[in-house]
């Protein structure tokens, strides 16, 4: 039998996956915790692989790349024109991307997983950048 001594850490098998200490504990965790967080858990790992910053580190007066699924697009009028407005959430916080004097994007709808880039203002409380670089993602 081989001795583990409480110093060393977990090995991981040829797939990448831990094995030892803690293996039941996080089997338990994700039996237990709800389809919003383990959603949330994997946005925010595929927003890292993107090369993405997470929505809560960006800052006010910021450019930063940011990456996530679109929750809603709505058509929402800025002072008397058009302006399409669209939730992204990347497991951490929450962005509007907003593009003025525009009423439809091609492939900009609810559930698309999408990169934007641009400056990061705060609006109300709320993050917002408006007029993003963009580009979308397999999803929807």
């Amino acid at each position: 039998m081989d001795e583990v001594s409480a110093g060393t850490p977990p090995q991981a098998d040829p797939e990448g996956h831990e094995r030892g200490r803690g293996g039941l504990r996080r089997f338990l965790r994700r039996m237990a915790a709800g389809k919003a967080e383990l959603e949330a858990e994997e946005l925010q790992k595929t927003t890292g692989d993107e090369g993405a910053t997470p929505i809560t580190e960006c800052g006010a007066r910021t450019r930063n790349c940011v990456a996530g699924t679109l929750r809603t697009v709505t058509l929402r009028p800025r002072g008397g024109a058009p302006a399409l407005e669209a939730e992204l959430y990347d497991g951490t916080d929450v962005i509007s991307l907003v593009w003025l004097g525009r009423r439809k994007i091609a492939g900009i709808d609810p559930g698309r997983r999408l990169r934007a880039e641009g400056l990061v203002s705060v609006q109300d409380g709320r993050k917002v950048m408006f007029n993003p670089r963009y580009e979308l993602r397999g999803g929807s």
